[in-house]
Order: C-alpha cells, then structure tokens, then sequence
C-alpha cells in the first residue's frame, strides 16, 4: 500500500464581507462584527431581502466577473503568503501542482452570458484569459489562476453548491495525500449578488427579511431566524505535503487531516430533517482523520439560520459527538458575514485555522432567543478562549451535497 502523505495548509488568502485580509478577517470575527449591510451593487428596492454581505472588490484584478476577480485575489495573497515561487518570475509551470475550486452557479450572471453572444466579445486583460466566447466564469477562473501561479496540472471544478469549498479543500488533499500532487490551490469562490441571483432566493422563501437591521438578520440557532443571508467572497488555502513544507522552513498554519463527503439526496432545497448526510460527512471526515468524535475541540457550523437546517445540523452533531455534544463548541460563520455558497466552505475554513492559532472560538452573534431543538454550545455573542487540536468545519447544500474536513493545529501534528 502507497505511504499516505500528510498535508498541510501554508498560505491563506480571503476575500469577505469582513475584509480582504486573513488577520483583519479574524480580528473581526472574534470581535463579533457583522459585514452585512444593504444592497448597494443592484437596485433591490422592489425585492422582498434587499441585504447582503458585499464584498470589497480587489482593484488591482481586473478581471469583470466577481467571482474571478475574488478568486485571484485571494489566491495571490496565499501564494504571498505562503512563500513558495509560483507563477511570474518564480518557477516553471509545475505538472504537479494545480488548482481545485469550489465554484457558483453560472447561470445567475446573465449579462455576462448576454454579453458573449455578441460577436467580438472577450474579457477584460488579466490572469491569461484572453477571449470568453461562451466560456463560464468557472472555466475562466481556474484557467486564469493555473496560468497566473504556473499550475499545470488539470484543474478540478466543483459545483456542489453550497459544499463546494469545503469539496475545493478536500479533493486537494486527498490528491497530496496520495502522491497525485505536490502542492495545491485550494479554495471556493462565488457572488450571486445580483438580480437574479437575490430574486431566486427569494423565490425560494429562503432568505431573512429583516432589511431594517441588516447587521442584526442572520441569526443561525435563535428561535426567531427567518432565513440566510447572501454573501459573496472567495477563500483559497495553499497546499502541500508535510515533508516539502519542513524541507524548505515554511510557515505550518494547519493540516488538513481529514475529508469526508455524502450525498443523501432528500430534496432540493431541503436537508434531512434528521441531517443523516451531515452526520455521515463528518463521521467519514474523523475516520479519515484517524481520531474519535471524543479528539474534536470545536465545530465550524454550516448554520445558515434557516428554519430547517439549524435543526437537523444540531441532530447531526449530537448524533456524531453523542454525551460530550453539549460541551463542544460550536460557531457559525455565516452569522457574521451571511452565506457565501459556493465560497462559504473555504472561507469558514480560514476562519477555523484563525481561531484555532489564537486559541479562541469565535462567536455565533444575534443568538438571544436560543431555539429549543437548536440546544448545543453555539458560543452566543461574544468569542471565548478555548485551545483546540481538532477543529471540525462542515458544509452543506441543496440537493442533498454534504462535506466536512478535519483541521488539526500545527502543534499536533504527528511526527
């Protein structure tokens, strides 16, 4: 049998409602600062939800789409990061390094698909793409980052909705972990902040209607949340083997120890109501891990605050972690920044392996009425100093899509 390579996360770049910076990122979560605010991208003033968490958009990508445009930055930044000599001036194109990327749903960008019916159409210079034709922000996103860092291996695309970023980081590592690559981008990317995109989720009764107090509508776990609210951003990790990343002195931030995926494929839009995919997600995450529900510190929630996926996660939890659930801490990004779909998991990710350094576990803020069915430690409202070796972040999405990895703290990585 093939020697299973550890892999470890090097660089980090974000792009968020909370900034575009991983250490202001973190200085806001454990803050409890919100980054949602009213629409201003789009006039939203016939919709039902006219809130959003906005992203800054980089000024130095120029690049039209902003899913693209977020992806680079965030990917540039963890390259920055990370130290290692990708892309212009540094190494030849690498056949064992490549890209894997949680990515949006294309469809909801029709004026850039309306746009490349007419003859003549091409992005914006930047990042290698030269002409579009019919080509989808996900082809052009990917093609741009293996261009820009000289990734040459194939790149994979993950469309698995709301679990695609925590899909990006886990394909990535079980391609190192298995001597497929060496170094991989890692991460997801979306915006659906646009007209389409809002108008669908309202459709969908499934977005909070609390547009006077933006800051105060995603309330993941309380008993009085109406619905999510949109997000848009990007996250990208840089991944290696463990050995590379001893063997030239980098930086260690965490190892992702473990992937774990399920498809339950319930209904569309809906979870299981008992969350028998979450829990089979994270229960093959800890065995793939190779620890016990008894080694996790702390759980980064999908916790969307919609009225049926608080519930059914919160079953998931107490089912994976059985007597010890109530004392495992467990926060909810998206109570700050909103829920950035595809990009969601890979941003969550960054926040964990930020808490997780500064030994903290950041709150789930608006949390004041606490949902009977919704009764674990949801860290209500202010963060809390807590160590953590193992931290579990999961995702979940329409259509049945569930994913979770397992980040261990760079003081406990195995020899």
């Amino acid at each position: 049998m093939t020697a299973r390579h550890a892999v470890v996360v090097t660089g980090m770049g974000v792009v968020s409602p909370l900034g575009d910076r991983v250490d202001a990122f973190g200085d806001a979560l454990l803050a409890g600062r919100s980054g949602v605010g009213h629409i201003t991208l789009f006039d939203a003033s016939t919709l039902p939800t006219r809130i959003a968490g906005q992203a800054p958009l980089p000024a130095e990508v120029p690049l039209g789409d902003r899913k693209v445009a977020f992806a680079l930055a965030a990917a540039r930044r963890a390259v920055e990061a990370s130290g290692l000599a990708l892309g212009a001036g540094g190494d030849a194109p690498r056949a064992d390094a490549g890209v894997s990327l949680g990515v949006g749903l294309e469809l909801f960008n029709m004026e850039h698909l309306a746009a490349a019916r007419r003859p003549g159409f091409a992005l914006p210079e930047g990042g290698g793409a030269r002409r579009a034709g019919m080509q989808t922000a996900s082809e052009v996103g990917v093609h741009a980052l293996s261009h820009r860092f000289g990734l040459a291996a194939p790149p994979l695309v993950h469309v698995s909705a709301c679990a695609a970023g925590t899909d990006g980081i886990g394909a990535a590592y079980r391609l190192i972990a298995t001597g497929r690559r060496r170094v991989m981008l890692a991460g997801g990317t979306d915006s659906m902040i646009n007209p389409l995109g809002v108008a669908g989720f309202c459709a969908l009764q499934a977005t909070s209607l609390r547009n006077d107090r933006p800051e105060a509508a995603s309330r993941p776990f309380d008993r009085t949340r109406d619905g999510f609210v949109m997000g848009e951003g990007a996250a990208v990790l840089v991944l290696e083997r463990l050995d590379d990343a001893r063997a030239r002195g980098a930086r260690i931030l965490a190892e992702v120890a473990g992937y774990g995926s399920s498809f339950d494929a319930y209904k569309i839009s809906d979870p299981h109501p008992e969350g028998r995919g979450a829990f089979l997600a994270m229960s093959r995450a800890l065995a793939d891990a190779g620890i016990g529900p008894d080694e996790v510190d702390a759980v980064n929630a999908h916790g969307t605050g919609t009225p049926k996926n608080d519930p059914a996660e919160t079953l998931a939890l107490k089912r994976l972690l059985g007597e010890r659930a109530r004392g495992v801490p467990v926060s909810a990004t998206k109570s700050m920044i909103g829920h950035l779909i595809s990009a969601s998991g890979a941003v969550e990710a960054v926040a964990a392996i930020v808490c997780m350094l500064r030994g903290a576990v950041h709150p789930t803020i608006n949390l004041h009425e606490p949902d009977p069915e919704c009764d674990l430690d949801y860290v209500p409202n202010e963060a809390r100093a807590h160590r953590q070796r193992h931290v579990l972040s999961s995702s979940y999405g329409f259509g049945g899509h569930n994913a979770a990895i397992v980040l261990r703290h760079p003081e406990a990585i195995r020899p």
